[in-house]
């Protein structure tokens, strides 16, 4: 995998609330020279198994059809911070190769406490859109290496410049997606570093958060698969 290419951890599908069947997305974000792709759908407990077994169908009968690797993910949204952590196992033992909990963003109505019960989760592996994200959070993810979101997306990017500002006094591995719903919204790896650098990165930490962090999730993934 070319370190030059773009990996998006955050993205939907006609699954959930996306424009776009799994199949479109990859071949767009193909088209876009991504390298890999989360297909990350709203999911809580009445269909997080149908998503992930429709995403492990289309990887096992289309599994060389896209320049662009599929990652089989789910986004845990507004979910109840006391069921993120079981609702995260169930996940894992489905077949879920990344776990994904839509964070306390300042634009929707998110519960207390979503953040930090995501961060202690062994089973999540990416906090999106956290918001005014605190440095007990911050520091909860630092110390299991998962990650934590600066995003693309319009309204939930608004925290970007203080997630950035403490996960970088805590250590915390960043990552740039997009939150994709419709075509327009993939990004390509140039666009993904000037979010990075508008939100106050600099040119090492920029490369870490839209290159070497994502690449080692994905290694981590086809490491399972084998």
């Amino acid at each position: 995998m070319s370190k030059a290419k773009r990996i998006d951890l955050h993205t939907h599908s006609i699954f959930s609330d996306g424009e776009l069947l799994p199949s479109e997305l990859l071949r767009r974000a193909s088209a876009l020279d991504h390298a890999a792709v989360a297909i990350t759908d709203h999911a809580d407990a009445s269909n997080m198994e149908t998503v992930i077994v429709q995403l492990k169908r289309l990887l096992e009968a289309q599994p060389d059809d896209f320049a662009a690797m599929l990652l089989i993910g789910i986004e845990l949204t507004h979910v109840a911070p006391a069921s993120i952590d079981g609702l995260a196992r169930r996940a894992k033992e489905i077949g879920a190769e990344l776990v994904v909990v839509h964070g306390e963003t300042l634009v929707e109505p998110v519960a207390p406490g979503t953040n930090l019960a995501a961060a202690r989760s062994l089973y999540v592996d990416l906090l999106a859109h956290p918001g005014l994200i605190t440095v007990e959070v911050a520091t909860a993810l630092a110390e299991r290496g998962a990650l934590c979101e600066l995003t693309a997306r319009k309204g939930h990017c608004l925290a970007n410049g203080h997630v950035a500002r403490v996960c970088a006094e805590t250590g915390t591995l960043l990552v740039v997606n997009t939150d994709t719903h419709s075509p327009s919204d993939l990004a390509t790896l140039a666009f993904a570093q000037a979010v990075a650098q508008g939100a106050g990165l600099s040119p090492e930490q920029v490369e870490q958060a839209t290159i070497t962090n994502p690449r080692r999730l994905v290694e981590r993934v086809l490491a399972a698969r084998r």
